[in-house]
């Protein structure tokens, strides 16, 4: 999936371009300013360069509130993404910007270079079919390292849809749907879906002294369903 590209609508603040979501500043690293962050971007070597400049989202009672910060310097260490930014240069300094959330304003001609590449604002909100009928609606995307996951609303439950084309095999933005084909049981509650597995074994099992046949199929059935 592509950078997480969302409309800059929260309550903090309201402006009217298109900005990118590109990271968060998770806790301070060291003495000296530096800052450990949580990347919301496939390509941080190129969206921190010394110069960049990102937009802070923070609660209005930060002293950061509307406030802007540039890069210093972008580093590995540990494997771990750290950012050093102009004007911090301790870590009483650094703490204050835990939790911030960056932002860089989207270029115009920019486009995901993907055709199966989505921003999260384009994802969320599309409705989820299954089999021609709906099953809930796309509540947010949750990005880790394996894969990315789709949120989906399903009646009163939360169910993680893998974001896999085997699973979801098209996104139709201007329908404003996504399809999927998720395995079993992924969007029946675990009661209903025991119930409708234990109710061909019993059958087989009440059938199986006059009917070896029908018993073989359904112990053929049942090992397939297991792999």
């Amino acid at each position: 999936m592509a950078e997480v590209k969302v409309p800059r609508n929260s309550p903090d603040s309201k402006p009217a371009r298109t900005q990118l979501r590109v990271g968060r500043l998770l806790k301070a690293h060291g003495l000296k300013g530096a800052l450990k962050l949580e990347l919301y971007t496939d390509d941080p070597d190129g969206r921190f360069v010394p110069g960049a400049v990102f937009t802070l989202q923070v609660p209005e009672s930060s002293p950061w509130h509307g406030k802007s910060v540039t890069i210093r310097e972008f580093r590995w260490m540990n494997s771990h993404p750290v950012v050093f930014l102009e004007g911090v240069d301790d870590r009483t300094e650094a703490e204050s910007l835990v939790r911030a959330i960056l932002w860089i304003d989207q270029d115009s001609a920019e486009e995901a270079s993907e055709d199966d590449a989505w921003y999260d604002h384009q994802l969320v909100g599309l409705d989820v079919v299954r089999d021609g009928a709906s099953v809930g609606r796309v509540l947010r995307v949750d990005h880790f390292p394996a894969q990315d996951l789709l949120i989906v609303k399903s009646g009163d439950r939360e169910v993680l849809v893998p974001f896999v084309k085997a699973i979801v095999p098209e996104v139709d933005i201007a329908a404003g749907r996504v399809v999927v084909t998720p395995p079993p049981g992924l969007f029946e509650d675990l009661a209903a879906s025991d119930e409708d597995e234990s109710g061909p074994a019993e059958d087989a099992a009440d059938t199986a002294a006059g009917d070896a046949s029908a018993a073989g199929d359904a112990s053929a059935e049942g090992e397939s369903a297991e792999a």
